[in-house]
C-alpha cells in the first residue's frame, strides 16, 4: 500500500536544487547587504577588493533568484497538468 495520496506527484531532484540554489541566492543578498552597510559605516573604500562584486551581488541575485523560483513554479504546475490528464 503507497502511503502518498493518488493525486500527489513526486520533487524531482532539479526542483529541489533550483528551489535551494534560489534560497542561497536570496540570503547571499541579504549578507552581501548588511556587509556594505557595516563597512560603509566602518569607513571602507568601496571602490577596491571586493566590494564591487558585492555590490553587483545585492543587484543581480534577488533578480536571478526570483527567476529560478519562478522556474520551478512553472515546472510544478507543468508537471501537475500532466499527471492529472493521465500523460
Amino acid at each position: 500500500m503507497s502511503t502518498k495520496p493518488p493525486g500527489d506527484v513526486p520533487v524531482r531532484r532539479i526542483d529541489r536544487i533550483l528551489a535551494f540554489m534560489s534560497l542561497g541566492l536570496l540570503l547571499l543578498s541579504i549578507v552581501c547587504f548588511f556587509a556594505i552597510m557595516i563597512a560603509s559605516s566602518a569607513g571602507a573604500k568601496m571602490d577596491t577588493g571586493i566590494w564591487p562584486l558585492v555590490g553587483v551581488l545585492v543587484y543581480f541575485a534577488p533578480i536571478v533568484a526570483f527567476a529560478m523560483l519562478l522556474a520551478v513554479l512553472i515546472m510544478s504546475f507543468v508537471r501537475r497538468a500532466r499527471a492529472n490528464r493521465g500523460g
